[in-house]
């Protein structure tokens, strides 16, 4: 069942430039603004990929924080709700982030070949009125077919699969032939999983 939006008159900022999570906010029916935190992500490690994706999504709440003139959103009349988030991909237990070059993006593509990954996506939701803030995690594991190598070349020439974790595209009309199982939700292996998100604006209010 899918949850409805939130129908409190309430201010949404999305702390991504994520093209993928601003459409799957659209599709939950929100309005919203966008910002991006810009922060050196690389700085942060940590050891699960739960926890590292979770401090992450803090990190940029912070960071956008610094930047927003708080005593604007205390004095509003109706309250303003920051979502951050991250994703990494996990693939034979090793934490796989955006890849760093296109024989990165090939090598990553030919490891799913056949096999399987998981992504591991964070969802942060921070009340700029009242200070609240709440973050959560939402895993899929996604089972793929034999990849043919010229899917992958014309993938990587696009260029689209450099940007994001793991190089891992599931709703690419070039990939889904090859996509066998997704035991999750597709939203939350793009990036923002709709009920997660849901349900951390409504404690957030």
């Amino acid at each position: 069942m899918e949850a409805t939006a939130v129908t409190t008159p309430v201010k949404i900022i999305l702390g991504s430039s994520s093209i993928a999570r601003r459409k799957i906010l659209a599709e939950m029916g929100y309005e919203f603004t966008v910002t991006s935190a810009d922060i050196d992500e690389k700085c942060i490690r940590k050891e699960k990929p739960e926890e590292l994706v979770m401090a992450l999504a803090e990190a940029k709440a912070e960071a956008i924080l610094q930047r927003l003139p708080a005593h604007d959103h205390v004095k509003d009349a109706q309250p303003a709700l920051l979502i951050t988030c991250d994703q990494v991909v996990v693939y034979e237990g090793a934490v796989r982030e955006k890849p760093s070059s296109e024989e990165e993006a090939r090598a990553f593509m030919k490891g799913y070949s056949g096999g399987h990954a998981a992504t591991v996506s964070s969802v942060l939701v921070t009340n700029l009125k009242t200070g609240f803030s709440k973050v959560e995690y939402d895993r899929v594991e996604i089972y793929f077919h034999e990849i043919p190598d010229e899917v992958i070349d014309k993938l990587i020439e696009e260029g689209l699969v450099l940007r994001v974790a793991g190089g891992l595209i599931i709703e690419h009309p070039l990939i889904v032939p090859y996509v066998k199982e997704v035991v999750g939700t597709t939203d939350s292996v793009m990036g923002l999983p709709k009920a997660l998100t849901e349900k951390l604006l409504r404690e957030a209010l």
